[in-house]
């Protein structure tokens, strides 16, 4: 069995920038279900270090990056000077601690989501919050598709939101139970399906309240990266605004955090693109289909035996509220 702990200690010797390691405190941090994340903490040549390495977990998502691809998307947006923990070393040799990981520096606060939006005071205040948020978001769309260091990102066809029924439908398909509410909705998102976006964006594509880190007086890092992909930006505006994720707070429609408006403020500033509603409202119902989807999958690994697991036996189980959280989305859009 591979030492954990002495293999973080020679790799980070083997890097041959520092003389000495020492890892003073070494922990798992709760969540992290698809991804791990350890809080490290080490003295290198006599100075203190905080920071957080991240690995894989025994089970993952099919279409969550590599390591190397997310540290490689983490160096992406922290050069385009986006609020994120700053990528400081990747290994992809199995050698240390036999699989793939990246270190990241260590920032403070909070990523639960159901404790950020009970708090009107985190982040210095539910409107200063909602609009940095916004602000962050359009700074990560500012990369544009085509960049070398990216060029293992595939290109969504023919659109990014054909590209996603397809996938949407597949999924279905394999599938042991009919989900014929779920089925109409993606007859409603490929009858109103966009048209190609004229330039597509790096999406976070898990942008939303619990991915993020934040104090009592600002937000300090995005994280969890894993699903970055090239694509449509008004995906990760529906993505932060559906109601599956706002975490109780249904009145506040960013987030669970605040208002609409505060957070489109802080994207229009940056992005100097006006936000159309009805595109993402568009989004959310993707968002709400999206997410019913990988319910789905992950309560199949649970029935089909490969992964007994409570967490995921209950993920299922909020498959009927998405269903009708669709209804009343498209019946909203269809009336507008």
């Amino acid at each position: 069995m591979i030492d954990f702990r002495l293999g973080i200690e020679n790799y980070l010797l083997h890097l041959g920038k520092v003389d000495t390691v020492e890892i003073t405190n070494l922990c798992l941090l709760s969540g992290g279900a698809i991804q791990q994340n350890w809080l490290l903490d080490v003295t290198v040549n006599g100075a203190p270090l905080e920071t957080v390495l991240r690995t894989d977990s025994a089970s993952s998502l099919e279409d969550s990056l590599s390591r190397a691809q997310e540290y490689a998307v983490f160096r992406q947006v922290f050069d385009a000077g986006v609020t994120v923990p700053e990528p400081l070393w990747l290994s992809v040799d199995p050698q240390w601690i036999g699989k793939p990981f990246f270190i990241m520096r260590r920032v403070a606060g909070t990523a639960a989501g159901h404790k950020i939006v009970r708090n009107a005071a985190m982040g210095g205040g539910r409107k200063v919050l909602a609009n940095r948020l916004g602000r962050e978001l359009a700074r990560t769309h500012t990369i544009k598709y085509g960049q070398a260091e990216l060029d293992f990102l595939s290109r969504p066809a023919p659109t990014p939101a054909l590209y996603c029924i397809n996938e949407y439908r597949a999924a279905l398909d394999a599938s042991d139970m009919p989900q014929p509410t779920l089925e109409w909705g993606l007859y409603w998102l490929e009858q109103n399906a966009p048209e190609a976006v004229k330039e597509l964006v790096l999406c976070h594509n898990d942008f939303r309240t619990g991915n993020y880190m934040v104090t009592e007086q600002s937000l300090t890092g995005v994280l969890d990266w894993e699903f970055a992909a090239w694509g449509d930006p008004m995906v990760d505006i529906g993505w932060f605004c559906a109601k599956c994720w706002r975490f109780g707070a249904v009145q506040n429609e960013a987030g669970g955090i605040s208002a609409r408006a505060d957070f489109y403020s802080g994207y229009e500033a940056v992005s100097g693109e006006k936000i159309d509603r009805k595109a993402v409202l568009y989004w959310e119902v993707m968002a709400a289909m999206r997410w019913a989807i990988i319910a789905i999958k992950q309560g199949d690994r649970h029935i089909s035996g490969r992964e007994p697991s409570l967490e995921l036996a209950l993920t299922r189980h909020i498959v009927p509220e998405l269903e009708l959280d669709i209804m009343h989305m498209t019946q909203e859009a269809d009336n507008a």
